[in-house]
């Protein structure tokens, strides 16, 4: 975390319920709270759905193909069919 936010990286994901009361109860030695970005959440989960989509096709899920023009071939194969399908 000390690496990430000197590099000026927030945090993208909430903090555990559990962790927030372990801090609290730690009182000034539990730290400071990551800062958190609700917009910054929600883009990444539209990418994590996406990206999981794209993985329900299996040649990419296998990642079986040799060169990596045949594996982006592949990938914009399954985002025509995802776009599509839409």
């Amino acid at each position: 975390r000390g690496h990430l936010r000197r590099r000026g990286i927030r945090a993208v994901i909430p903090q555990r319920a559990d962790q927030a009361a372990n801090r609290k109860r730690l009182g000034r030695l539990g730290g400071r709270p990551p800062a958190f970005d609700r917009e910054a959440y929600k883009q990444r989960n539209t990418v994590e759905r996406c990206i999981n989509k794209l993985k329900q096709w299996r040649g990419l899920a296998t990642r079986y193909d040799k060169t990596a023009t045949i594996y982006l071939a592949g990938l914009h194969l399954a985002a025509i069919f995802i776009w599509s399908a839409r």
